[in-house]
């Protein structure tokens, strides 16, 4: 992909982030240089000011009635003017070389993207969970690492399927890599520890690993999501 024709689409889904999507729209402003062509936060009925400073810092907001990240993404990817597409939560920090990274996986013949991991906090645990985000296995994947991708590929794919109320991403994934390139750029991005908070790193794990072997066994996306909001104490339910 030529460096002259790179133009991306930040899209960002959201749920009650006002205290994170300020800094996050400012961030993609800053270290997106003239490559970032837009900003968009899709905002899924949040009750707190996420779209009014969104807005304010100066991303296209589209508010939505469904409160979905496959929605939420998939809306975003309609607006898009940009041919790289790249979906990324609010609470998660980007490396700041994320443009010449991306296009550099690219210019290597990948199709698509993420970067491994590390946890905002210092717990040895979550830093096991951690390392493991560099290996390329789909239970190591999650819409935390970020995701960027051709416009065109995500086009052909459909985009996510609605159906996935969770897990939407992993699904997304297994579709994508049966035609195209991936790869995990081996460099850390911050992601939040804010589940791990409000839930013992043991009972976050055993519902990670029941949603995921639930979702290998096709159960429906409903009956995932309503196990894991039962199973977990969390800031909200998406």
């Amino acid at each position: 992909m030529d460096e002259m024709k790179v133009s991306i689409s930040v899209i960002i889904p959201a749920v009650n982030e006002a205290d994170n999507i300020i800094r996050q729209v400012n961030f993609f402003k800053t270290f997106g240089y003239d490559k970032v062509t837009e900003i968009i936060v899709i905002d899924g009925d949040s009750e707190d000011d996420t779209a009014l400073y969104a807005e304010k810092a100066g991303a296209k907001v589209i508010r939505s009635a469904i409160r979905s990240r496959a929605a939420q993404m998939n809306a975003g990817a309609k607006m898009a003017k940009g041919n790289i597409l790249y979906f990324v939560h609010a609470d998660t920090k980007i490396v700041e070389s994320f443009v010449k990274d991306i296009r550099q996986s690219f210019q290597s013949n990948y199709d698509a993207g993420c970067y491994r991991y590390q946890f905002d906090a210092e717990s040895k645990l979550l830093k096991l969970n951690a390392w493991f985000t560099q290996f390329d296995f789909l239970m190591f994947r999650g819409g935390d690492q970020s995701l960027f991708i051709k416009k065109e590929v995500f086009q052909q794919l459909n985009g996510f399927d609605e159906t996935f109320v969770i897990m939407e991403e992993y699904e997304f994934l297994i579709r994508l890599r049966k035609q195209f390139k991936f790869q995990i750029i081996q460099k850390d991005i911050v992601v939040s520890a804010r589940k791990y908070e409000h839930n013992s790193w043991l009972k976050v794990q055993l519902a990670n690993a029941i949603a995921f072997t639930m979702f290998r066994l096709k159960y429906k996306p409903e009956k995932i999501k309503n196990f894991y909001n039962r199973f977990l104490r969390y800031r909200y339910n998406q």
